[in-house]
């Protein structure tokens, strides 16, 4: 009868080693994530700048107040929305699948002002977008790909007022199609853009019947080009969300001019068998 309990507690003990054991192997899988000490305060506020912008902020507690910067998309400010709070934390997402995590603390007389995040600091192994949300960072690099690559379309340009705008490569990964562009301005003036814009439209107009325009938002652009200067030309690429021009309607590119009447406004315009030679990216 001893030799059974003590054979019956030598069993019960494996087993409960091997069952910690395997907590602590599951436990080793997990990566920590360290969070960032940030002391703001309750009459001043705090700015911290991201990489890329914010696609989502989660606070621990009312007590402290968070807003997105007006006209901006990537700077976050914070402050205390009551006086010596408890202990919280925030999370932020940003668009480039990135994870910010901050224990915040309650600091009258010196909390942090200024904050710029760096890129190498973030966490972003398993972080997945919904459909909706295209991972920035990543668009970035298969524009800048596109950016580079040789291939060149043809006969895909207007020019007009001696201002052009020539597609030279059209390219797709995924969902994302990428639109490169020859911005040139072959006039003596500075030609300062008030909007390019892209958009479908039909490619006849009754004279009953309103025109049905749709306009597309590119995702990203890889210049912020404001101006193109006299005697200059300017590549950049455009992402924007994959589609399909359908029947009896066109691909528009416009460029419209700063200025009253819109001054020199050039259109390209794209009709759907140009798609059809459309160059996949191979992924990176």
């Amino acid at each position: 009868m001893k030799i059974l309990i003590s054979t019956l507690s030598a069993c019960l003990l494996l087993a409960a080693c091997t069952a910690f054991a395997q907590l602590e192997t599951k436990a080793d899988c997990f990566t920590k994530i360290e969070s960032t000490d940030l002391k703001i305060g309750y009459s001043k506020t705090t700015s911290i700048v991201f990489p890329y912008a914010i696609k989502s902020v989660d606070r621990g507690s009312q007590d402290i107040l968070v807003q997105m910067a007006k006209g901006v998309e990537n700077i976050l400010l914070l402050k205390a929305g009551q006086a010596n709070f408890n202990e919280t934390n925030v999370t932020v997402v940003t668009a480039d699948g990135s994870l910010y995590s901050y224990i915040v603390h309650y600091e009258e007389q010196c909390p942090i002002l200024n904050l710029v995040e760096e890129e190498t600091r973030s966490i972003t192994q398993g972080l997945l977008f919904s459909s909706e949300n295209e991972n920035q960072k990543e668009i970035q690099q298969y524009a800048v790909l596109a950016l580079s690559k040789k291939m060149k379309v043809n006969g895909l340009k207007k020019n007009k007022y001696n201002i052009k705008v020539e597609a030279t490569g059209l390219f797709i990964h995924q969902d994302v199609m990428y639109f490169r562009l020859v911005l040139s301005n072959l006039s003596n003036i500075n030609y300062t853009i008030d909007q390019l814009r892209f958009f479908t439209r039909d490619q006849k107009k009754s004279k009953r019947t309103a025109s049905q325009e749709i306009e597309m938002f590119p995702l990203l652009g890889t210049s912020k080009v404001k101006t193109i200067p006299a005697q200059s030309e300017i590549t950049v690429v455009f992402a924007l969300p994959k589609f399909t021009i359908p029947e009896k309607k066109y691909f528009a590119i416009q460029l419209i001019e700063k200025g009253r009447g819109r001054g020199r406004t050039i259109e390209l315009d794209v009709k759907n068998a140009r798609l059809d030679h459309i160059e996949v990216l191979s992924s990176l």
